[in-house]
């Protein structure tokens, strides 16, 4: 899918969910942007303040593009502000500026350490004060609304995960844990409670016309997603994951596919298609527990076996016609160039203009509704690119004002 094109047409008509919601996001890296991104794809009008000369912290990620004037404009920044507009304003000598604009918005959302914007008299009592209907949105590593030892902490999406305890729960004996193993879950994971949490309250202010105050800490928000940590351990599992399944990734001809399988006709569907039906009359596979003691010895030379002169997607379709839950590992390239995901329209082209001829991918909206056109897709906005436009409609401000 390309920027400009559209899908699903027939809903033209019904318009977009948030079509008139309008969103202030003081935002950098990915947090809040791909929160308030996906809000965008939704209908909400999304307009970012970001420092007017170097602009957010995400443009300054690798890799990177160049902008028409030859800045840089990293990935992260690149992957999270389509349809967004930006308005260049100095946190630091602009907050009159800011809380005037405020109230032409249905919700002020930031993800800065936590307490920051408090300290720059930006904070949700600052703003409600004002504007007791605008919806305040906090997206921080540890939280606004509680005490914590981890506040000054600077909060990665790593961080966050880390401290869920996934890491740990995963990782093999005598290695190091994986770092970032899904990219930033812990940003996307947050993204995603902050979207919820933003729908939420846009309801309860139809009801009462009264906002809130929305907290998200992406360490909650990991501790949620990751909830086997917890709930394993409480429930006498130590040293990571449950006993009993067959949870692991197998070697075909051109890579690995992964298989699970935790029940008992299961492993007798898997038996019979690996071709070792004498594992169903074994009673070393005659337990759950038996199949993961004799995964090394026995099942993994069995199924690679099987699987040396097959690709791995085969492989899966194989598995998977049988009620064996699997998939192939898939490479980038494989991803890119999935016939599924371009039905899906889940890749958007953005074309580069500094010169490259491949345009830069970005995952598309994975939510799709049967009464909303999907796209079209703008570009991310280059720094400032809006400022005039939008405090000239929004306050009045005239050429010398803007100037100054």
């Amino acid at each position: 899918m390309r920027l400009g094109d559209t899908a699903n047409d027939d809903a033209a008509d019904f318009g977009k969910p948030l079509d008139g919601v309008r969103i202030l996001a003081v935002e950098q890296m990915q947090a809040l942007p791909w929160g308030t991104q996906l809000l965008a794809r939704l209908g909400a009008e999304v307009v970012k303040i970001e420092h007017p000369v170097d602009g957010e912290s995400g443009r300054g990620s690798v890799p990177f593009m160049t902008d028409p004037d030859g800045r840089r404009v990293g990935c992260t920044y690149l992957r999270n502000n389509l349809g967004k507009r930006s308005v260049g304003i100095d946190l630091k000598k602009g907050r009159e500026l800011i809380l005037d604009l405020a109230g032409g918005f249905d919700i002020f959302a930031e993800n800065f350490k936590g307490g920051a914007m408090a300290r720059m008299g930006l904070g949700y009592e600052d703003l409600s004060a004002r504007y007791p209907e605008l919806i305040y949105v906090s997206v921080s590593g540890f939280g606004n609304t509680a005490e914590t030892r981890y506040g000054a902490w600077p909060a990665y999406a790593g961080v966050a995960e880390a401290m869920s305890g996934i890491y740990e729960w995963a990782r093999p004996e005598g290695q190091p844990p994986v770092i970032n193993p899904v990219g930033g879950l812990g940003d996307i994971g947050s993204a995603m409670f902050a979207v919820v949490g933003i729908l939420a309250a846009l309801r309860h202010r139809d009801r009462t016309g009264l906002g809130q105050y929305v907290d998200i800490a992406m360490y909650d928000a990991m501790v949620a997603m990751t909830d086997v940590v917890t709930n394993f351990w409480s429930m006498g599992v130590r040293g990571g994951r449950a006993p009993g399944a067959i949870i692991t990734g197998f070697a075909a001809r051109d890579g690995y596919f992964m298989v699970q399988v935790g029940r008992e006709h299961q492993f007798r569907r898997f038996a019979e298609i690996v071709g070792h039906p004498e594992w169903l009359t074994d009673d070393r596979f005659a337990t759950r527990e038996g199949w993961v003691a004799q995964l090394e010895p026995g099942i993994r030379p069995g199924v690679e076996a099987w699987a040396a002169d097959k690709s791995k997607l085969d492989v899966c379709f194989t598995l998977s016609d049988a009620g064996v839950a699997c998939g192939p590992c898939n490479s980038a390239e494989d991803v890119v160039h999935d016939p599924h995901l371009a039905a899906r329209h889940m890749l958007v082209e953005v074309p580069r203009v500094d010169g490259v001829e491949q345009p830069i991918l970005v995952p598309g909206n994975p939510v799709k509704l049967s009464r909303m056109t999907e796209g079209p897709e703008t570009r991310m906005p280059w720094v400032g690119e809006h400022t005039a436009e939008v405090l000239g409609a929004e306050l009045g401000l005239d050429e010398a004002r803007l100037a100054e």
